[in-house]
């Protein structure tokens, strides 16, 4: 038991006194006997399932969920460079709302920790860290290396690290794969080994939670990929679908993302065709929609982390290879013109109405990038306030959910606490919130001055009680 706790006390350190000297009371995984452990390839052991211990780097929309569901069954360190985030957590407190405060009660295996020696000494580590996209559209890995070399500092032989993050195709074996090697000294499907396992998670989503979606795996060689379906099955109800390579499980992720945004194109730019045909989409999608194999996509904006980014991580491996990927780019164009195309619409309504568009006032409803979820990332509602001052509108922006500080930061917004009531030229619905529905149409209208305008983006009201919409 001695030499079980010196092994175990980097860990410990980093930890609180209440998460250490429950730990220490624990079975320790790192000092498993060959009756306790299993083989994987080459005669190396590892620890029985049960007995495992899961580190996760990123406690966000992704990491956050499945830390949670690790840790009623496994010892599991949750670990996140925002100290800030870290003590929110070991409060109780999720400020992305994905997490209830009772969920991360009812995980009692599961501690959290700004310091990397915390992931010393587990067996598995799962990285589910953004991967955005830079301002020219290309992939910022930045993020991903980081969370590499994190792992591989903490690796010990025979460990497993499983990505979550989307990527391209090869990217975990061709970007990562390196990085751990270097920084932990071992030799990939030798002394460590890799998994895919790409997140599904929709944030803002309750009814779809990560236990009740089926999740593919995949590993490095067959062993571990059996290793790594066997780990998420053990905490995913809805079922595992395990991948044949790393490659296809990078390839099944990115695309389902890709197929969403090209049909949302389809129907954006349908909706701009309609206008000019003086037909209102709604109602054209409704009917459409009694076909029975018609796929009910609605216009909109595009933003947020995933269906707004990873088109491009998919279309710059494309490129790297010679392909140049027609249909997926030209979504992407029409994807991203959106929000300079709804602030046109509102500033031809105003014209229309004879208001000055040069310091109208204007109230958008909304920065998040979907309905009700505090998510701020890649929002393209910022389109939309960028183009209304570029023609001398005043914008103010109200949303209950987002963060004013992190609007602040990220947008160089301050948000409208309260809008007051008969104010406002023109009103734009951007962001579907509960809040806004409940409102209702008149107490919407009622923001607006006589003979203002109202634009829905998200159709929340009907055609009768607006101005225009999308």
């Amino acid at each position: 038991m001695r030499a079980s706790l010196d092994l175990a006390m980097p860990l410990l350190r980093s930890l609180s006194l209440g998460d250490a000297e429950r730990l220490a009371s624990e079975p320790q995984p790192t000092m498993a006997t060959s009756s306790d452990s299993e083989s994987t390839e080459r005669g190396r052991r590892t620890p029985r399932l049960e007995l495992m211990t899961v580190g996760i780097i990123g406690l966000g929309y992704v990491g956050l969920p499945l830390a949670a569901e690790f840790g009623r069954r496994y010892r599991t360190i949750g670990f996140d460079i925002d100290l800030v985030r870290i003590e929110e957590l070991r409060d109780g407190h999720d400020r992305t709302r994905e997490v209830a405060r009772e969920s991360l009660a009812g995980a009692p295996r599961l501690s959290f920790s700004h310091l990397e020696d915390a992931l010393c000494g587990c067996d598995v580590i799962i990285v589910a860290v953004p991967t955005p996209v830079d301002e020219f559209k290309q992939p910022d890995l930045r993020p991903l290396k980081s969370a590499s070399a994190i792992a591989g500092r903490a690796l010990r032989p025979g460990g497993i690290v499983v990505f979550e993050s989307t990527v391209y195709p090869g990217a975990t074996e061709e970007v990562c794969a390196p990085i751990i090697a270097e920084k932990s000294g071992l030799k990939l499907n030798d002394t460590f080994f890799l998994g895919y396992s790409p997140e599904r998670i929709n944030p803002g989503d309750h009814a779809r939670r990560v236990t009740e979606i089926t999740k593919i795996t995949s590993g490095s060689t067959p062993e571990i990929a059996d290793l790594v379906d066997q780990l998420y099955a053990s905490v995913i109800p809805a079922g595992t679908y395990r991948a044949p390579s790393i490659r296809v499980a990078e390839a099944a992720k990115v695309i389902e993302n890709t197929q969403r945004d090209v049909n949302i194109a389809l129907i954006n730019e349908l909706a701009i065709l309609f206008h000019h045909m003086n037909l209102d989409t709604s109602e054209v999608l409704k009917a459409a929609a009694t076909k029975w194999n018609f796929l009910p996509f609605r216009p909109g904006l595009v933003g947020g982390h995933c269906v707004g980014v990873d088109p491009y991580y998919l279309t710059h491996k494309a490129q790297q290879l010679g392909y140049h990927p027609e249909m997926i780019l030209a979504g992407r164009r029409i994807n991203d013109s959106m929000g300079g195309y709804v602030a046109g619409r509102v500033v031809k309504l105003l014209v229309q109405r004879r208001i000055h568009v040069d310091g109208a006032r204007v109230l958008v409803l909304g920065l998040a990038f979907k309905e009700n979820c505090p998510d701020l990332r890649n929002t393209r509602v910022i389109d939309i306030i960028a183009e209304l001052r570029e023609y001398g509108a005043q914008v103010d922006v109200h949303d209950p959910w987002a963060d004013p500080i992190v609007a602040n930061r990220e947008y160089a917004l301050k948000l409208t606490p309260e809008p007051t009531p008969g104010t406002y030229d023109a009103v734009v619905i951007a962001v579907a919130h509960r809040e806004f529905a409940e409102l209702g149409a008149e107490r919407i209208r009622a923001l607006v001055k006589t003979g203002g305008v109202v634009f829905d983006v998200k159709h929340l009201l009907t055609a009768e009680q607006t101005e225009g919409r999308l």
